[in-house]
């Protein structure tokens, strides 16, 4: 059966359409627009499921939500494709990277998001959340000092998780020539075909 990928403009599950396009699964796109006014994603989606958060993916049957338990699920139907590399060290690093970017890297970043809604109610706060956010960029930066990817020399669907929120740091929270290492794997990943027709087929995207 085909994969259906309930996918909100402008978010997060533009990772999965580059991830289903990576694998080479086949897929369909349900599109949800943003609320203009809330920026939140409409009421359709709590049809599918009562969170109403994207994405979530329908396949045989059932509805799975949580971005990197949706790239695990979909790198195990690809017979582990972009997974775990082979070697200890690197297999430790898919793990930790594949989930370091929803628990680590996002909060921080919509703490930013929070406080700057807040106009001057939120000034107290914006200092140390932004100082959680350089600290991460900062180890990030060393920890590309000597390879490709964050798990290894080659791809997976490690990168793929962090793509978004090292995209969200470039556009809006100080990801610039300061960290040569995690721009050049930007561009790495942005020069990829995968990357670009997933683009295409995703729809507005602010952060590529």
């Amino acid at each position: 059966m085909t994969i259906i990928l309930h996918h909100l403009e402008n978010s997060r599950s533009q990772r999965i359409i580059w991830l289903l396009e990576e694998l080479g699964l086949p897929y369909e796109i349900k599109r949800y627009e943003r609320n203009p006014k809330t920026q939140k994603a409409p009421d359709s989606l709590k049809a599918i499921h009562p969170l109403g958060k994207s994405p979530m993916i329908e396949d045989d049957g059932d509805v799975i939500i949580e971005t990197a338990a949706i790239a695990e699920y979909l790198v195990a139907k690809a017979d582990g494709k972009l997974g775990a590399p082979g070697d200890a060290k690197n297999a430790r690093l898919y793990t930790q990277y594949l989930h370091f970017a929803e628990g680590s890297m996002m909060p921080p970043l919509y703490g930013l998001l929070v406080v700057g809604r807040l106009g001057l109610l939120g000034l107290p706060a914006r200092k140390p959340v932004g100082q959680m956010v350089t600290d991460l960029l900062v180890w990030l930066e060393t920890e590309l000092a000597d390879r490709d990817y964050f798990a290894g020399d080659q791809l997976t669907a490690a990168d793929i998780m962090m793509s978004f929120p090292l995209e969200a740091c470039q556009l809006r929270a100080g990801l610039d020539d300061r960290y040569p290492n995690l721009q050049a794997w930007l561009a790495r990943i942005h020069a990829r075909p995968q990357y670009r027709t997933a683009l295409e087929k995703g729809g507005p995207y602010a952060y590529a």
